[in-house]
Protein backbone atom coordinates (compact mmCIF):
# COMPACT_ATOMS: atom_id res chain seq x y z
CA UNK A 1 0.00 0.00 0.00
CA UNK A 2 1.29 3.36 -1.13
CA UNK A 3 1.94 5.87 1.74
CA UNK A 4 0.23 9.52 1.70
CA UNK A 5 2.54 11.96 2.84
CA UNK A 6 1.34 15.34 3.20
CA UNK A 7 2.34 17.71 0.54
CA UNK A 8 1.21 21.35 -0.32
CA UNK A 9 0.03 21.14 -4.21
CA UNK A 10 -0.42 23.92 -6.18
CA UNK A 11 -1.44 25.20 -9.61
CA UNK A 12 -2.50 27.70 -11.71
CA UNK A 13 -4.64 27.29 -14.52
CA UNK A 14 -7.93 27.87 -16.61
CA UNK A 15 -11.22 26.56 -15.53
CA UNK A 16 -14.33 26.48 -16.92
CA UNK A 17 -16.98 28.73 -15.33
CA UNK A 18 -20.93 27.44 -15.70
CA UNK A 19 -23.66 29.60 -16.50
CA UNK A 20 -25.24 27.76 -13.39
CA UNK A 21 -22.31 29.97 -11.26
CA UNK A 22 -20.09 27.00 -10.49
CA UNK A 23 -16.45 25.20 -11.40
CA UNK A 24 -17.02 22.28 -13.55
CA UNK A 25 -13.67 21.69 -15.45
CA UNK A 26 -9.90 23.21 -15.36
CA UNK A 27 -6.43 22.32 -16.86
CA UNK A 28 -3.24 22.98 -15.30
CA UNK A 29 -0.13 22.85 -17.97
CA UNK A 30 2.30 23.07 -14.51
CA UNK A 31 0.87 21.74 -11.29
CA UNK A 32 3.49 21.95 -8.30
CA UNK A 33 3.73 19.24 -5.54
CA UNK A 34 5.89 21.46 -2.37
CA UNK A 35 6.58 20.57 1.21
CA UNK A 36 4.02 20.96 3.83
CA UNK A 37 5.58 24.47 5.26
CA UNK A 38 5.97 26.05 2.23
CA UNK A 39 5.20 29.52 1.92
CA UNK A 40 2.74 29.84 -1.05
CA UNK A 41 1.99 32.45 -3.72
CA UNK A 42 -0.86 34.56 -3.91
CA UNK A 43 -0.68 34.82 0.07
CA UNK A 44 -2.88 31.56 0.34
CA UNK A 45 -2.80 30.90 4.42
CA UNK A 46 -0.84 27.64 5.29
CA UNK A 47 -2.94 27.92 9.16
CA UNK A 48 -5.96 27.22 6.89
CA UNK A 49 -4.93 24.97 4.79
CA UNK A 50 -4.07 22.56 7.31
CA UNK A 51 -7.72 22.25 8.13
CA UNK A 52 -9.32 22.09 5.06
CA UNK A 53 -8.64 22.98 0.90
CA UNK A 54 -8.63 26.28 -0.22
CA UNK A 55 -10.42 27.28 -3.63
CA UNK A 56 -8.90 30.92 -5.07
CA UNK A 57 -9.99 32.34 -7.80
CA UNK A 58 -8.25 35.43 -9.35
CA UNK A 59 -11.22 37.17 -11.80
CA UNK A 60 -14.54 37.90 -11.81
CA UNK A 61 -17.12 35.40 -13.48
CA UNK A 62 -17.79 37.26 -16.45
CA UNK A 63 -16.83 34.12 -19.06
CA UNK A 64 -16.49 30.54 -19.23
CA UNK A 65 -12.55 30.20 -19.51
CA UNK A 66 -11.09 31.93 -16.35
CA UNK A 67 -7.88 31.54 -14.93
CA UNK A 68 -7.64 30.42 -11.49
CA UNK A 69 -5.29 28.71 -8.47
CA UNK A 70 -6.18 26.69 -6.73
CA UNK A 71 -3.89 24.54 -3.70
CA UNK A 72 -4.95 21.56 -1.19
CA UNK A 73 -2.93 19.04 0.91
CA UNK A 74 -2.74 16.18 -0.71
CA UNK A 75 -3.40 13.86 2.47
CA UNK A 76 -6.91 14.76 3.15
CA UNK A 77 -9.91 14.60 0.94
CA UNK A 78 -10.92 17.20 -1.49
CA UNK A 79 -13.50 19.46 -0.81
CA UNK A 80 -13.94 21.44 -4.37
CA UNK A 81 -14.13 20.27 -7.87
CA UNK A 82 -11.13 22.26 -8.36
CA UNK A 83 -9.64 20.47 -5.79
CA UNK A 84 -10.08 17.52 -7.69
CA UNK A 85 -8.92 18.22 -10.53
CA UNK A 86 -5.64 19.29 -9.08
CA UNK A 87 -5.33 15.99 -7.60
CA UNK A 88 -5.72 14.21 -10.53
CA UNK A 89 -3.46 16.57 -12.66
CA UNK A 90 -0.98 15.69 -9.98
CA UNK A 91 -1.47 12.11 -10.95
CA UNK A 92 -1.08 12.47 -14.83
CA UNK A 93 1.86 14.56 -14.80
CA UNK A 94 3.75 11.59 -12.97
CA UNK A 95 4.29 13.88 -9.86
CA UNK A 96 2.73 11.66 -7.60
CA UNK A 97 1.69 7.75 -8.04
CA UNK A 98 -1.13 5.93 -7.64
CA UNK A 99 -2.77 5.64 -3.71
CA UNK A 100 -0.17 8.43 -2.66
CA UNK A 101 -3.08 11.61 -2.77
CA UNK A 102 -6.32 11.32 -0.92
CA UNK A 103 -9.19 11.27 -3.28
CA UNK A 104 -11.99 9.99 -0.58
CA UNK A 105 -14.97 11.46 -1.55
CA UNK A 106 -13.79 12.36 -5.12
CA UNK A 107 -17.22 11.22 -6.37
CA UNK A 108 -18.73 13.62 -4.25
CA UNK A 109 -17.47 17.07 -5.38
CA UNK A 110 -16.41 16.23 -8.91
CA UNK A 111 -19.92 17.19 -11.06
CA UNK A 112 -21.20 14.58 -13.60
CA UNK A 113 -20.84 16.84 -17.09
CA UNK A 114 -21.03 16.91 -20.48
CA UNK A 115 -17.62 16.51 -22.46
CA UNK A 116 -18.29 17.50 -26.00
CA UNK A 117 -16.19 19.17 -29.25
CA UNK A 118 -17.34 22.18 -28.14
CA UNK A 119 -15.74 21.96 -24.73
CA UNK A 120 -17.63 20.73 -21.02
CA UNK A 121 -20.91 21.71 -20.33
CA UNK A 122 -23.60 21.33 -17.26
CA UNK A 123 -26.35 18.96 -18.18
CA UNK A 124 -28.47 21.69 -17.90
CA UNK A 125 -26.41 23.90 -20.15
CA UNK A 126 -26.46 20.97 -22.53
CA UNK A 127 -29.96 20.51 -22.97
CA UNK A 128 -30.07 24.08 -23.68
CA UNK A 129 -27.55 23.97 -26.65
CA UNK A 130 -29.17 20.89 -28.01
CA UNK A 131 -32.77 22.79 -28.13
CA UNK A 132 -31.18 25.09 -30.48
CA UNK A 133 -32.01 24.82 -34.03
CA UNK A 134 -28.57 25.38 -35.35
CA UNK A 135 -27.20 23.03 -32.53
CA UNK A 136 -23.97 20.40 -33.56
CA UNK A 137 -22.88 18.69 -30.71
CA UNK A 138 -20.41 15.89 -30.72
CA UNK A 139 -21.01 14.36 -27.32
CA UNK A 140 -17.72 12.35 -26.22
CA UNK A 141 -18.89 10.95 -22.50
CA UNK A 142 -21.11 12.25 -19.95
CA UNK A 143 -19.30 11.60 -16.70
CA UNK A 144 -17.31 13.22 -13.80
CA UNK A 145 -13.79 11.92 -15.12
CA UNK A 146 -12.79 13.82 -18.98
CA UNK A 147 -10.29 11.33 -21.13
CA UNK A 148 -6.67 12.01 -20.21
CA UNK A 149 -5.21 13.68 -23.20
CA UNK A 150 -8.01 16.19 -23.41
CA UNK A 151 -6.13 17.67 -20.34
CA UNK A 152 -2.47 16.14 -20.16
CA UNK A 153 -0.62 14.59 -23.14
CA UNK A 154 2.12 12.08 -21.19
CA UNK A 155 5.99 11.96 -22.65
CA UNK A 156 6.98 8.88 -24.44
CA UNK A 157 3.59 7.08 -24.46
CA UNK A 158 1.26 5.61 -27.03
CA UNK A 159 -2.53 5.37 -26.61
CA UNK A 160 -4.38 3.75 -29.68
CA UNK A 161 -8.02 4.84 -28.06
CA UNK A 162 -7.50 8.14 -26.37
CA UNK A 163 -11.34 8.11 -24.92
CA UNK A 164 -10.12 4.57 -22.84
CA UNK A 165 -7.82 6.32 -20.02
CA UNK A 166 -8.95 8.96 -17.91
CA UNK A 167 -7.51 12.04 -16.13
CA UNK A 168 -5.74 10.96 -13.35
CA UNK A 169 -4.12 7.86 -14.88
CA UNK A 170 -0.66 7.55 -14.24
CA UNK A 171 1.44 6.48 -17.57
CA UNK A 172 4.93 5.92 -17.64
CA UNK A 173 7.55 6.23 -20.07
CA UNK A 174 7.14 3.41 -22.75
CA UNK A 175 3.20 2.94 -21.64
CA UNK A 176 1.24 0.98 -24.67
CA UNK A 177 -2.30 1.50 -24.50
CA UNK A 178 -3.56 -0.31 -27.34
CA UNK A 179 -7.69 0.06 -28.72
CA UNK A 180 -8.95 -2.29 -25.91
CA UNK A 181 -6.93 -1.28 -23.04
CA UNK A 182 -8.05 0.98 -20.50
CA UNK A 183 -6.84 2.62 -17.50
CA UNK A 184 -8.68 4.71 -14.65
CA UNK A 185 -7.81 7.65 -12.58
CA UNK A 186 -5.85 6.88 -9.59
CA UNK A 187 -4.34 3.70 -11.56
CA UNK A 188 -1.51 3.20 -14.07
CA UNK A 189 1.85 1.86 -15.10
CA UNK A 190 5.44 2.22 -14.56
CA UNK A 191 6.63 2.39 -17.74
CA UNK A 192 7.55 0.48 -20.49
CA UNK A 193 3.78 -1.81 -20.30
CA UNK A 194 1.60 -2.86 -22.76
CA UNK A 195 -2.10 -2.53 -21.95
CA UNK A 196 -4.50 -4.69 -23.85
CA UNK A 197 -6.48 -5.08 -20.40
CA UNK A 198 -7.97 -2.63 -17.97
CA UNK A 199 -6.45 -1.39 -15.29
CA UNK A 200 -8.91 -0.48 -12.24
CA UNK A 201 -8.83 1.92 -9.95
CA UNK A 202 -6.24 2.30 -7.19
CA UNK A 203 -4.34 -0.22 -9.23
CA UNK A 204 -0.34 -0.28 -10.42
CA UNK A 205 1.91 -2.02 -12.79
CA UNK A 206 5.34 -2.55 -12.19
CA UNK A 207 7.75 -2.23 -15.21
CA UNK A 208 8.05 -4.46 -18.38
CA UNK A 209 4.92 -6.38 -17.63
CA UNK A 210 2.04 -6.91 -19.88
CA UNK A 211 -1.88 -7.37 -19.51
CA UNK A 212 -2.88 -9.26 -22.61
CA UNK A 213 -6.06 -8.36 -24.22
CA UNK A 214 -9.46 -8.43 -22.10
CA UNK A 215 -7.51 -9.27 -19.22
CA UNK A 216 -8.80 -7.33 -15.91
CA UNK A 217 -7.23 -6.29 -12.11
CA UNK A 218 -9.63 -6.04 -9.42
CA UNK A 219 -9.90 -2.31 -8.51
CA UNK A 220 -10.90 -0.73 -5.38
CA UNK A 221 -13.92 1.39 -6.95
CA UNK A 222 -16.73 -1.72 -6.96
CA UNK A 223 -18.48 -3.64 -4.25
CA UNK A 224 -16.18 -1.88 -1.66
CA UNK A 225 -13.12 -3.69 -2.30
CA UNK A 226 -10.61 -1.73 0.09
CA UNK A 227 -7.30 -4.22 -1.46
CA UNK A 228 -4.60 -2.22 -3.50
CA UNK A 229 -3.65 -4.88 -5.71
CA UNK A 230 -0.17 -4.33 -7.86
CA UNK A 231 1.38 -6.31 -10.52
CA UNK A 232 5.08 -6.59 -9.95
CA UNK A 233 8.02 -6.53 -13.22
CA UNK A 234 8.34 -8.77 -15.94
CA UNK A 235 4.67 -10.30 -15.77
CA UNK A 236 2.15 -11.84 -18.24
CA UNK A 237 -1.70 -11.70 -17.45
CA UNK A 238 -2.78 -13.39 -20.48
CA UNK A 239 -5.48 -12.51 -22.33
CA UNK A 240 -9.09 -13.02 -20.78
CA UNK A 241 -7.09 -13.37 -17.49
CA UNK A 242 -7.45 -11.68 -14.22
CA UNK A 243 -6.17 -11.68 -11.05
CA UNK A 244 -7.43 -10.22 -7.61
CA UNK A 245 -3.82 -10.48 -5.88
CA UNK A 246 -1.07 -8.75 -6.21
CA UNK A 247 1.62 -10.66 -8.14
CA UNK A 248 5.07 -10.28 -7.83
CA UNK A 249 8.19 -10.04 -10.09
CA UNK A 250 8.32 -12.39 -12.91
CA UNK A 251 5.01 -13.96 -12.81
CA UNK A 252 2.48 -15.13 -15.65
CA UNK A 253 -1.60 -16.22 -15.36
CA UNK A 254 -2.41 -18.34 -18.03
CA UNK A 255 -5.09 -17.21 -20.67
CA UNK A 256 -8.88 -17.41 -19.37
CA UNK A 257 -7.86 -17.88 -15.36
CA UNK A 258 -9.61 -15.73 -13.43
CA UNK A 259 -8.10 -15.41 -9.79
CA UNK A 260 -9.47 -14.41 -7.32
CA UNK A 261 -8.37 -13.95 -3.63
CA UNK A 262 -10.13 -16.97 -3.03
CA UNK A 263 -9.72 -19.49 -5.13
CA UNK A 264 -8.16 -23.14 -3.90
CA UNK A 265 -4.72 -23.43 -5.10
CA UNK A 266 -2.91 -26.59 -5.68
CA UNK A 267 0.86 -25.81 -5.63
CA UNK A 268 3.43 -27.48 -7.35
CA UNK A 269 7.47 -28.18 -7.07
CA UNK A 270 9.53 -28.25 -10.33
CA UNK A 271 8.60 -31.53 -11.25
CA UNK A 272 4.83 -31.05 -10.94
CA UNK A 273 4.95 -32.55 -7.67
CA UNK A 274 1.74 -31.19 -5.85
CA UNK A 275 3.27 -29.91 -1.89
CA UNK A 276 0.15 -28.18 -0.92
CA UNK A 277 -3.41 -26.66 -1.11
CA UNK A 278 -3.73 -22.70 -0.53
CA UNK A 279 -6.13 -20.31 -1.14
CA UNK A 280 -4.35 -17.40 -3.97
CA UNK A 281 -4.21 -14.64 -1.12
CA UNK A 282 -1.90 -16.54 0.11
CA UNK A 283 0.26 -16.72 -2.64
CA UNK A 284 -0.01 -12.99 -3.18
CA UNK A 285 3.27 -10.35 -4.03
CA UNK A 286 5.48 -13.60 -3.70
CA UNK A 287 7.78 -14.05 -7.02
CA UNK A 288 8.22 -16.20 -10.23
CA UNK A 289 4.61 -18.31 -10.67
CA UNK A 290 2.86 -19.63 -13.00
CA UNK A 291 -0.67 -20.04 -12.38
CA UNK A 292 -2.66 -22.73 -15.05
CA UNK A 293 -6.22 -24.61 -14.94
CA UNK A 294 -5.28 -28.36 -15.67
CA UNK A 295 -7.02 -29.23 -18.95
CA UNK A 296 -8.68 -32.15 -17.35
CA UNK A 297 -9.86 -31.93 -13.72
CA UNK A 298 -10.09 -27.45 -13.62
CA UNK A 299 -8.09 -27.24 -10.73
CA UNK A 300 -6.24 -24.02 -10.48
CA UNK A 301 -2.11 -24.94 -10.74
CA UNK A 302 0.80 -22.66 -9.10
CA UNK A 303 4.33 -23.95 -10.05
CA UNK A 304 7.58 -22.20 -10.42
CA UNK A 305 8.07 -19.99 -13.71
CA UNK A 306 11.41 -20.68 -15.33
CA UNK A 307 10.56 -17.89 -18.24
CA UNK A 308 9.32 -14.42 -16.90
CA UNK A 309 8.18 -12.52 -19.80
CA UNK A 310 9.90 -9.85 -22.08
CA UNK A 311 8.61 -7.02 -23.61
CA UNK A 312 9.68 -6.15 -27.93
CA UNK A 313 11.75 -3.23 -27.28
CA UNK A 314 10.74 -1.75 -30.56
CA UNK A 315 6.99 -1.67 -29.75
CA UNK A 316 7.84 0.97 -26.50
Amino acid sequence: MSEIKPHIAFAEGWGIWSDEGSWISARFPSPQLLPLNTSLPHSIDNALLAQKSQLLSLSPPEKRNRYLAVACRTDIPPTTAMDAYLRLHLLSHRLLKPNQVNLDDIFTVLPTVAFTHRGVFTLNELDKELKKTDSEVHIYSIDKFPALCDYVVPTGVRIADARRVRLGAYLGEGTTVMHEGFVNYNAGTEGPNMVEGRISAGVFVAAHSDLGGGCSIMGTLSGGNQTQISVGQHCLIGANAGIGISLGNGCTIEAGLYLTAGAIVSVLDEHNHPQKTVKAKDLSQHDNLLFRRHSLNGRIECLPNPHPIALNPQLH
